[in-house]
């Protein structure tokens, strides 16, 4: 099995000297994400994706962005998630992952078939236009919820202490879920943030549910366009980050009414949207 973390030897430079020591970094593998659809007896497959992630939870990967994309609903709209099998050969089986989706789900092979490459860093690399990419959501239905100041200054600091990888390598982003008592209750890390995003998602779903209205998103980094949209899907009322906004990102959140908050650190942030969720 891939593991999220690589030994190298490097080179430590300082100011005086020089050294040959061992390190560790983030693994960063591609991930090919294949779709199976249509009738029993004529089923068809298609490749939807390929994105560069670090390897681990690439089952909940596989259905966060599903769900993250519009393709699926929930979990009752998939029939198996599990690595290819078909190859004839095992390297690289562990980089292709299918899913099967219930003969009731109809795809449009063109429509969703969109043959681009995402690096680690862009979720939306390789769409043609914001059109293209903007996910049809709901404005934000749940109970209006209240976030406390004081709790807002204490989440990075409880992300980063559950940051394993990250402690060692230095190289991940991550997302955390709060709740509003200020408890850490699920969290995943990726070198791409929108695939950290998506393992989360899709751990919600996996775990039964992915209605997420009374919980606080955090983010390691900046806040997307893609992530805003991400977490509208999961009807995430709060996005904060100790980052910086786009101002796609701003502007979706505004028109969909959720709370956005960036620069989250040495206690203060910005409220870009959304600020009557937030109370002293």
């Amino acid at each position: 099995m891939a593991i999220p973390i690589q030994p190298v030897e490097i080179t430590r430079v300082g100011k005086d000297s020089h050294e040959s020591v061992p390190d560790l970094v983030v693994s960063e593998e591609p991930l090919e994400i294949r779709i199976g659809h249509g009738l029993e007896g004529d089923r068809k497959q298609f490749s939807l994706s390929v994105t560069m992630r670090t390897p681990g939870n690439d089952e909940a990967l596989c259905i966060g962005f599903l769900f993250t994309e519009g393709i699926i609903n929930s979990m009752a709209d998939v029939l198996s998630v599990k690595y290819c099998e078909d190859l004839g050969r095992k390297e690289g089986m562990e980089n292709l992952m299918r899913v099967e989706l219930q003969p009731s789900i109809e795809i449009d092979d063109q429509q969703f078939k969109r043959n681009f490459y995402t690096t680690s860093s862009c979720g939306v690399c390789g769409k043609a236009s914001i059109d293209s990419i903007k996910v049809t959501c709901d404005p934000i239905e749940s109970e209006e919820i209240s976030v406390a100041k004081a709790l807002l200054f204490e989440m990075p600091d409880k992300l980063r202490e559950a940051q394993k990888v990250f402690e060692h390598t230095g190289g991940l982003h991550a997302c955390g879920l709060f709740d509003l008592e200020g408890k850490l209750t699920f969290h995943n890390e990726d070198v791409g943030r929108h695939n950290a995003l998506d393992k989360l998602i899709g751990s919600l779903l996996i775990r039964g549910s992915v209605q997420a209205s009374g919980s606080i998103l955090m983010l390691s980094g900046r806040i997307s366009f893609e992530l805003v949209q991400k977490a509208l899907r999961a009807g995430i009322q709060v996005i904060a980050a100790v980052g910086a906004p786009s101002s796609l990102a701003v502007n979706l959140a505004n028109e969909f009414g959720i709370t956005l908050i960036g620069f989250l650190k040495n206690e203060k942030f910005n409220i870009y949207t959304g600020k009557q969720r937030v109370v002293a």
